[in-house]
């Protein structure tokens, strides 16, 4: 029986990284971690490009890796040459799914979590001698507020992310009030929090409706859809199935892309009918987003698979 450790990401300089939330959830609830990786920043370029082999397996520990499948080599670094590696594994996009297998099989990496349900059945295909799990996307749901009604709030349209350019938000009429990040309004966390928590509406979709020729068919939940249910504000979009699965019904209001400033603006003329729907929204967010809860279903999994948690 291999007991399980974490390793702790490494933090970019000037920079944040979003797998350091589900490391600190880890340890938050009693997982070991390894705490900082020494020296990784005079490694990193370099590993990016080669991959050396797995020495020895015999540690009796198994460390525990949150990865970018482009950045697997690195992220796994040098824990792949002498310990077995649990990967959970984020972005991993058809360009990504054959390598990323062949460095499973190549390191004998016998347990995996992808945080795609597509991409962990794809790769099951690809990986016949790896358990592989799906674990939905999480957040730290303690940073976000519930912020007031949503007829009292200052903004009418909050747009932010990748999905800028899905909609034309200058269609929308002059009386309507909108905040991005083209003035830095949102340029910090605290901002984003706070400004998501005080806007009315704000657009999320799957990555392949936006960017097909990165995630071409896997349609998978991101932060995007907590933050916005956690900080109650109305989500027009797409949910997708994995949201759905989880919480148990549609969260969001389906888009109407080609009439979307006529949509905003009837929502908008309505927008008491929709209290109920975001009341409901923060509630199962409150209930099912947090890394604390994946965490613990990870490590239900890892001690059904005969590792010690």
């Amino acid at each position: 029986m291999k007991i399980v450790k974490a390793v702790k990401p490494f933090v970019y300089k000037n920079n944040c990284n979003f797998k350091l939330a589900p490391y600190e959830a880890w340890v938050s609830i009693g997982g070991l971690g390894t705490g900082e990786r020494s020296l990784a920043g005079l490694y990193q370029s370099a590993t990016y490009h080669f991959d050396l082999p797995t020495f020895t397996q015999r540690s009796k520990e198994a460390r525990l890796c949150f990865v970018e499948a482009v950045s697997i080599r690195f992220q796994t670094f040098p824990d792949y040459l002498t310990h077995e590696i649990i990967p959970i594994i984020w972005d991993c996009w058809p360009r990504y799914q054959q390598t990323v297998a062949a460095w499973l099989k190549r390191h004998k990496v016998k347990t995996a979590f992808f945080t795609s349900a597509q991409t962990a059945e794809i790769m099951r295909g690809l990986c016949p001698n790896v358990r592989i799990y799906h674990i939905a996307e999480g957040i730290d749901a303690s940073s976000y507020k519930a912020g007031k009604p949503l007829a009292e709030r200052t903004y009418d349209y909050m747009e932010f992310g990748r999905v800028s350019d899905y909609v034309d938000v200058s269609s929308i009429a002059d009386n309507i009030s909108i905040i991005n990040n083209k003035e830095g309004k949102i340029a910090t966390r605290e901002n984003l929090i706070n400004a998501l928590s005080d806007s009315r509406i704000s657009l999320c979709i799957p990555r392949s409706m936006n960017q097909p020729e990165i995630a071409g068919e896997i349609e998978t939940l991101t932060q995007r859809y907590w933050e916005c249910m956690l900080s109650g504000t109305l989500i027009i979009g797409k949910a997708p199935q994995e949201l759905i699965d989880i919480v148990g019904y549609n969260p969001v209001i389906d888009l109407d892309r080609d009439h979307f400033a006529e949509q905003v603006t009837d929502i908008l003329s309505h927008i008491n009918d929709y209290q109920d729907l975001v009341d409901r929204n923060r509630a199962v967010a409150v209930q099912h987003a947090d890394w604390k809860i994946r965490m613990r279903q990870v490590m239900d999994i890892l001690r059904q698979e005969g590792y010690e948690v």
